[in-house]
């Protein structure tokens, strides 16, 4: 190791008369004389008896360097940098060159030596800079980049050849700065690293481009509006050299040139690009086509900070720009323009795309609103239609279509959900009681048929997605009423597919509505239960079964007993009842009068149904029939042809009822009479024939009877049924109400009543119910404040 020139002293023995000298730093200071070696060693053996000093003498003579020494030694280095910057051979070795900045620096001559290496390097970067300019034919640079691209239309052309200049002498200087720093690499560890303030050689050469950029300010405004057509011709879809962007765009951030020079005009660019763009484009293509662009667009930009620029400090506000600029303007044109036919149409991967991109910009509000105006209109546009028949079906697939876009578009999200739920309920109850009556409407025909459509696991699910339907509509009363009615025909006239599916149906609105909703159904099929005990112990009554052996033509009789509150209320209907049922009616009513004394039974023959006999030439038949075909099928026991006037004098069935039970049984499917003259349609001057002939393949055959629709007045009658209960209800709260308050003002009262009732109410409805609470003297007025009630004990 060589000594450094400022330890001007050596160590010697006080024994030994000759003591080292300091020689030249490139030789050894370590070498010693014979006669020095013989001395130590004889000293060495003495050490044991006398005890040694050991002083330190400076040297007789300082070493020295030669005058020419430095300015010999920078020619050469100055030459080897030369040669560097030219690409040139160059002469000495770079171990020699190396050596030859170790000795400078250890001169103490590093501070002289970086100085001369910076100004050289300085007038070689400002001259390489400077040849720049003189590709540059454009005005002289302005204050915004924008302007001076828009002044230079020659711009586009050269801007690539311009470019690649700039990336040769960025990789130029970058190696001819890796190469000097190798040839002052000792220069760089010993002398830049001990002192503050001082760079680096290679953070010395950035440095100097900068500033000779700083210093050429239209080669720098050139770089950069060049380095921006480029772009927008990658974003016009041209094909261009990424290696010079990627190149520049790395020299400017190594220059810390690029927030400040490139970076911010880039954005501005950006944004003018953008904004000229979403102006230009939402006019020309759809709502889908736009929401894909953007798409393409944010995901151009994503790829473009990967490929070139800084991620760091770039990615955020160009994905920022692309949102602001050219999406977030247009959301309510969008909107506005197509977003109800993505709905309507069902395209899950535009509602999908569009929620992705509005999540972005904050405009999922805007999103919700829009999702629930457009199936708000369209559950409208079905509810207040003319004609309405298939309306449940339209909903449930509206409400299927609206869960699959909530689910697959919208994340589930709890929001979206929300707004559904509040736009169906909203647009379904415009008309409070008919969407209530059709949704009754349809569970009865469901109810009837089964799982005839599908399996019963079907059935169900059809039925839970009716149940969510049934949860919108505020007219449950109505719901109710209209239910009640089909239950009745179900289980008195065997119209149920499955018992199961009922109970199923009754669980799942209690669980809805609770045990009061549900208390007069649940008492149907209580007294259905009921009529099985009856049943038997008819069947085991001693007294009655006496009287039904004495009969000459044994009938079976099953009788249902219902009670009167529970079920719809039906108009009794006489009739003349066969002779073989008359017997059997009054054997019955003895029995219950003897069992339950005190209660009245009323006959409902138009829910009654019979299993006749009948004999044909080809063999025996039975016949399952209403209790009206019955009649109508013994009076051809007397006589083979009847008239419609005959039959109707020995029946006693009104025209109407007779018209449809005949058209049963001769223009149906099974016809065992015949009609003449022939047609489907029934008048009073047919002639009906008992059909001897009659075959079917069936032992057991079942005559479905001519349902009569519902007619306007029964539809009025059930929804005036429901008006009266709503009354009931609404006289009910406000004594309730009154009765615990005493006093209470108008508006009070109004808001605590609409508090109570579950169905719609009009407030000038619910006006008229206090009105004739005071008119009942329930109620009156306070004599100094007339919208003050006062309860009347």
């Amino acid at each position: 190791m060589n000594t450094p020139p400022e330890d001007n002293y050596s160590i010697s023995s006080l024994l030994s008369s000759n003591s080292a000298t300091m020689l030249p730093p490139h030789t050894s200071g370590r070498t010693l004389s014979k006669r020095s070696k013989a001395n130590n060693t004889s000293n060495l053996k003495s050490i044991g008896n006398t005890k040694k000093k050991l002083t330190i003498r400076p040297l007789k003579k300082i070493p020295s360097i030669p005058k020419s020494f430095e300015e010999e030694s920078w020619q050469k280095l100055h030459a080897a940098i030369v040669a560097v910057q030219k690409k040139e051979a160059i002469s000495f070795s770079r171990e020699e060159l190396y050596r030859l900045v170790e000795d400078v620096c250890t001169w103490k001559l590093a501070a002289n030596l970086y100085t001369k290496l910076q100004s050289c390097c300085a007038c070689f970067i400002a001259e390489s800079v400077r040849n720049l300019g003189r590709f540059i034919h454009c005005s002289l640079p302005n204050s915004s980049i924008s302007t001076y691209i828009a002044k230079n239309s020659s711009l586009r052309q050269g801007a690539s050849a311009f470019l690649e200049r700039v990336a040769v002498l960025w990789e130029d200087h970058c190696n001819n700065m890796l190469a000097i720093r190798m040839i002052f690499l000792y220069l760089d560890r010993t002398y830049v690293m001990q002192t503050p303030h001082i760079l680096s050689i290679w953070e010395m050469g950035l440095m100097l481009l900068r500033v000779e950029f700083q210093n050429c300010p239209q080669v720098e405004q050139h770089l950069i509006a060049c380095l921006l057509i480029l772009i927008e011709k990658e974003r016009n879809g041209e094909s261009i050299h990424h290696h010079f962007l990627r190149t520049l765009i790395k020299m400017l951030s190594s220059l810390q040139l690029y927030h400040n020079k490139f970076e911010i005009p880039f954005i501005t660019a950006s944004e003018q690009y953008y904004t000229t763009e979403g102006n230009q484009l939402v006019e020309q293509v759809s709502v889908s086509q736009f929401l894909i662009h953007v798409e393409k667009r944010l995901e151009e930009e994503q790829d473009r900070v990967i490929q070139y620029l800084d991620s760091t400090s770039t990615k955020k506000s160009l994905i920022h720009v692309v949102e602001v600029k050219l999406l977030k303007p247009h959301v309510d044109t969008l909107l506005e323009k197509g977003f109800e036919n993505l709905v309507k149409e069902k395209r899950v991967e535009d509602l999908k795309r569009a929620y992705m991109l509005f999540s972005r910009i904050d405009a999922i509000q805007i999103l919700k609103v829009a999702f629930g105006e457009c199936l708000r209109k369209h559950v409208t546009s079905l509810v207040t239609a003319t004609g309405n028949a298939s309306l449940v079906e339209k909903l449930l697939q509206t409400k299927k279509d609206a869960d699959t876009v909530l689910k697959n578009a919208f994340s589930g999200q709890q929001e979206f959900s929300f707004v559904l739920k509040k736009s169906m309920e909203t647009a379904i109850n415009i008309q409070s009681s008919r969407p209530a009556e059709l949704i009754a409407k349809y569970v009865d025909a469901k109810l009837r048929t089964g799982n005839k459509g599908g399996s019963e696991t079907q059935i169900e699910a059809l039925l839970d997605d009716v149940i969510v339907l049934f949860r919108y509509i505020q007219s449950k009363d109505v719901f109710e009423a209209f239910y009640k009615k089909d239950l009745a025909k179900r289980l008195l006239l065997g119209k149920s597919a499955s018992f199961d599916l009922e109970k199923l149906m009754l669980s799942k609105l209690r669980t809805e509505c609770g045990s009061s909703f549900t208390n007069k159904l649940e008492g149907m099929f209580k007294d259905i239960d009921l009529s099985q005990n009856v049943a038997t112990q008819f069947q085991n009554h001693s007294a009655s079964r006496a009287a039904l052996d004495k009969m000459n033509d044994p009938v079976d009789l099953h009788v249902q007993v219902l009670t009167t509150g529970f079920w719809p209320p039906y108009a009794a209907v006489e009739i003349n009842l066969p002779s073989v049922l008359v017997p059997l009616k009054e054997i019955f009513e003895k029995f219950y009068a003897c069992k339950y004394q005190g209660r009245q039974l009323q006959w409902q023959h138009s829910l009654g149904h019979c299993l006749v006999k009948a004999k044909f030439k080809k063999g025996r038949k039975e016949l399952a029939v209403s209790l009206f075909q019955a009649s109508v099928l013994l009076c051809f026991n007397a006589k083979p042809t009847l008239g419609f006037r005959e039959i109707k004098e020995q029946t006693s069935i009104e025209d109407g009822e007779l018209q449809r039970t005949l058209q049963s049984l001769a223009c149906g499917k099974v016809r065992v009479i015949l009609k003449e003259p022939k047609g489907k349609e029934v008048h009073p001057d047919d002639v009906f024939h008992f059909n001897d002939s009659f075959t079917n393949q069936l032992f057991r055959i079942k005559i479905n009877a001519i349902q009569m629709k519902e007619t306007k007045q029964e539809n009025e009658k059930t929804h005036e049924r429901v008006f009266r209960d709503r009354q009931y209800q609404v006289d009910a709260a406000i004594v309730r109400i009154m009765k615990a308050r005493k006093k209470l003002s108008h508006a009070l009262l109004m808001t605590e009543i609409f508090a109570q009732i579950k169905f719609p109410a009009k407030p000038a409805d619910i006006k008229r119910r206090i009105e004739s609470l005071i008119d009942r003297e329930y109620l009156e007025r306070d004599f100094e404040n007339a919208q003050m009630y006062n309860y009347l004990a």
